[in-house]
């Protein structure tokens, strides 16, 4: 090849590295596989694509970049630059967030549940909290009340609930156990295994978890309405490739956020709404826990566990009490409409 063919194509290589260096791609972590607790992030790297001509992808990966207790971890490190996560699965990384997780928090609804996780997500100490692991909060993954499958008997008592043993994290796990079952934090994906194998009687999910990991297949009864609290699952983007992104990189993805997230309450709201014949297809019987039993459960396990998260909190120098009262202060003025 003479010098001039050389340099000919040196060129042409050159503008070739630069045209695919001008393109950015995100890789992207979560876990299991596609279904409602993942359809924001769906949307949102469809709206990314679509407002910048496809100059900015999000690759999303299901478990083949990092397990998913391992995401944040990932994400400190730079090993991808997105990732979902659920405070519960180590909540001493993320203890701020915690406050989300307490059980019995009031929240009834999962536009109140986007409203109370953005108002805790905004806040300094939380921002601080994360930024620890290079995280920066980007949008929450907004989740009903979790319910319980199990085998056998149908529990609709707090007296049976002795001994039981429960797949359930965070602030779930802790109100269960006061009332004297007994907690696994095993991961979601593990969760059928567990069931299956005995290794836990019952699991506490949203609807769509026990659709999509196949709990809902091994259960005989599910409980309708003991509502102990949900998980909070934040998606964050690694600080550093966030503040590397362009200004029109970054305002495609900001931008993006509230629409991916009306487009998972509008998915998740289908999924409620066929709930009771899914449980009909499958023959499992749907238990109502009665108002006794209800009030006595949030007497035991609401009350004294926020009391001890806001005395453990404050003791690591978090303004816990303050965040509390951010919740509560939010739920109040998203009802009235302020």
């Amino acid at each position: 090849m003479n010098r001039f063919l050389t340099a000919a194509v040196a060129a042409t290589a050159g503008v070739a590295m630069a045209g695919e260096a001008a393109a950015t791609e995100w890789n992207v972590s979560l876990w299991g596989k596609r279904r409602a607790f993942t359809e924001h992030v769906e949307k949102l790297a469809e709206l990314v694509a679509e407002k910048t001509g496809g100059e900015f992808t999000l690759n999303i990966s299901y478990g083949g970049l990092s397990k998913n207790k391992e995401n944040l971890d990932g994400i400190s490190i730079g090993a991808f630059e997105m990732a979902q996560f659920c405070a519960g699965y180590h909540r001493d990384k993320n203890p701020s967030i915690t406050v989300l997780e307490l059980p019995f928090l009031g929240v009834n609804t999962l536009d109140e549940e986007v409203a109370v996780a953005n108002a805790v997500y905004a806040h300094p100490a939380v921002q601080a909290d994360l930024a620890r692991w290079n995280a920066k909060l980007l949008m929450t993954s907004p989740m009903p009340q979790y319910n319980i499958v199990g085998t056998g008997e149908p529990r609709d008592e707090l007296a049976e609930f002795k001994d039981m043993r429960v797949r359930a994290t965070g602030g779930i796990g802790k109100a269960f156990s006061a009332v004297g079952a007994v907690p696994t934090s095993v991961t979601a994906t593990e969760a059928y295994n567990a069931m299956e194998s005995g290794v836990v009687d019952t699991v506490a999910f949203a609807q769509h978890a026990h659709l999509a990991f196949g709990t809902i297949n091994r259960a005989d009864w599910w409980t309708a309405n003991l509502n102990p609290g949900t998980v909070n699952c934040p998606v964050v983007v690694n600080t550093d490739a966030y503040e590397a992104l362009s200004d029109a990189e970054r305002a495609a993805l900001d931008s993006s956020v509230e629409e991916a997230i009306d487009h998972y309450l509008t998915n998740y709201g289908a999924l409620l709404e066929k709930w009771d014949s899914v449980l009909a297809e499958k023959g499992v019987e749907k238990i109502t826990i009665s108002d006794d039993q209800l009030a006595e459960f949030h007497k035991v396990a609401a009350d004294p566990i926020r009391a001890q998260w806001i005395e453990d909190m404050t003791a690591q120098g978090l303004p816990a009490q303050e965040l509390y009262d951010l919740v509560q202060k939010t739920l109040s003025d998203h009802r009235s409409g302020s």
